[in-house]
């Protein structure tokens, strides 16, 4: 199914409107999983014509996303990419954890952004950030769609590696599910639990009595402020 390829139609309006000339695509990867990271890329792409096919990763086979990210690595004007742990998705909420992973990757740039541009609804990132959110932005937006493939093929790459690591992960199939919950990935948690890289303060874990004690409130108060605030309205 075709897509129309994504254009630099909100870049050039920021520019218009608030002479910003710097201007980040920012986007995650990792959101829904039960384990590892939550990954964001911050890419920095100016007005130049993107390499052929580029659009939200998701939207890419496996192949494909892969050649692509190694051609958006020579041609991006730079990128940075910043992780937020399974365990401070625990203590901080996922709200929280995005805000920590996506600074990281915007602290990590070589130059600070005028202003961001921002996959979704909801600003996660905030002061003193100047953000623009583009609901689709990583289909819409280039410099989003950029970091949506850098993001996901540098995560999967992540997790395949972890995978590796040990023989006692083979089972969780993190080098096919990236994490999320395949079924692969819930039978081996059903029989032999979560593993120091799953988030435990996740709902999964409720439909597991066996492993149901192992299971993390937060506590953190800037975290519960952050949720409460309704930044993103996640219930997982």
């Amino acid at each position: 199914m075709p897509y129309e390829p994504p254009t630099h139609t909100v870049e050039r309006s920021l520019r218009a409107t608030t002479g910003a000339r710097i201007i980040a695509g920012v986007d995650e990867v990792g959101r829904g999983a039960w384990a590892g990271p939550v990954t964001v890329c911050a890419a920095i792409t100016g007005l130049r014509r993107p390499p052929e096919g580029l659009t939200d990763s998701k939207l890419i086979t496996p192949k494909r996303r892969a050649a692509l990210a190694v051609e958006l690595e020579g041609w991006v004007t730079c990128h940075a990419l910043g992780h937020a742990s399974p365990e401070e998705i625990d203590e901080l909420g996922m709200t929280a954890a995005l805000r920590l992973a996506a600074v990281r990757a915007l602290d990590g740039l070589p130059v600070r952004p005028d202003a961001v541009i921002l996959d979704g609804k909801h600003d996660y990132l905030g002061a003193p950030w100047r953000v623009r959110t583009v609901i689709k932005g990583d289909q819409s937006c280039i410099a989003v769609a950029a970091a949506s493939v850098l993001a996901k093929v540098r995560r999967d790459a992540l997790m395949a590696e972890l995978g590796l690591e040990s023989a006692s992960l083979e089972p969780y199939a993190f080098g096919e599910n990236a994490g999320y919950p395949s079924p692969v990935h819930k039978a081996a948690l059903q029989e032999l639990g979560p593993t120091p890289f799953h988030r435990l303060s996740w709902a999964y874990l409720d439909a597991m009595p066996r492993w149901r004690h192992l299971k993390k409130v937060r506590i953190s108060v800037e975290a519960a402020a952050l949720e409460s605030g309704g930044q993103l309205g996640f219930d997982f």
